[in-house]
């Protein structure tokens, strides 16, 4: 990763990189808006919906001393069955690789088949905090129980119960990683708020709304290319290209008549509204692009290479 080192802060400056790891569907991306406290990974129900390492970037002040915390959501760790699943846990790899603190999230509905995570885990030096999230949805003793096999299984710093939906506890994870960031200089200029560019985000937007709208294999068949991204004085017009690897695909995204591809342009474009604060003309296109999961070139294009 290529981080500049912002000169001129305080001697005092803490800053440091923040993981968040962990099997999917437990509420990373959920937990991430929430400490960075705004809406930068896209959230649905369905597992693997994070497929890239997002940076969110924090600036305050703590305590009276100045800090920058870089947060990374990642994708939940499975064992590869594409080449775009191996790009997938190369992000993992590469974020447990650069962190000053991991926070290893799992869920109080989590059967304890978290191995190929912990076995990530033990191999590195930084500090681990184990959070159980989820616990609006379990009762005091399923907490007490699911905190004392944790403490038996595995060796975490501290390990806190929380909700990321409701934003319990999320103070105390907040206390408990800048107790151990480092004194360093922002790596990022101070206004930044994530190292993805809009782009990204538009497409991830849509992407989400794909989730949201088809069953079965079309998500996770399906990629979005921002094609053309124009911001002009008073509206964005975007142009977004679909890939999904069959025509059975494109004919279920399309919908009878086009219904479902326009439903979910809509529902896209009143979101890229929101995130934006902008008026918005998106314009989609689907495109068959056969096993577009195994291909190295279509990945590197679509930003799996790190």
């Amino acid at each position: 990763m290529n981080t500049e080192i912002i000169e001129n802060f305080p001697a005092n400056h803490k800053a440091g990189f923040v993981s968040i790891v962990g099997k999917p569907n437990v509420g990373k991306s959920t937990l991430m808006n929430q400490l960075v406290g705004e809406r930068l990974s896209i959230i649905t129900s369905k597992a693997q919906t994070t497929r890239h390492r997002i940076m969110g970037i924090l600036n305050g002040t703590h305590n009276g001393q100045e800090f920058q915390l870089v947060y990374s959501d990642t994708p939940g760790i499975i064992k590869p069955q594409y080449k775009l699943h191996e790009s997938m846990m190369s992000f993992v790899r590469g974020s447990i690789e650069d962190a000053d603190v991991v926070l290893f999230v799992t869920d109080i509905f989590e059967q304890h088949d978290e191995n190929d995570v912990i076995d990530r885990l033990q191999k590195s030096e930084v500090p681990i905090l184990l959070l159980i999230n989820k616990i609006d949805q379990a009762t005091h003793d399923q907490v007490t129980e699911k905190i004392a096999y944790w403490e038996a299984h595995f060796k975490a710093q501290e390990i806190i119960p929380i909700s990321a939906l409701n934003g319990f506890n999320i103070d105390t994870v907040f206390d408990a990683i800048f107790n151990r960031l480092p004194v360093h200089p922002p790596y990022f200029p101070k206004d930044e708020l994530t190292d993805k560019p809009e782009r990204f985000f538009a497409s991830e937007i849509i992407r989400e709304k794909i989730f949201l709208n088809y069953k079965k294999e079309v998500p996770y068949s399906s990629e979005v290319i921002i094609t053309s991204f124009k911001e002009k004085p008073d509206i964005i017009v975007v142009q977004a290209e679909i890939l999904v690897e069959r025509a059975t695909q494109r004919a279920i995204l399309l919908g009878e008549g086009g219904k479902m591809i326009k439903k979910t342009g809509i529902m896209a474009r009143e979101e890229l509204e929101r995130f934006f604060g902008k008026k918005v003309f998106l314009e989609q296109f689907v495109k068959v692009e056969p096993d577009w999961r195994q291909k190295e070139r279509m990945l590197k294009r679509l930003g799996y290479d790190e």
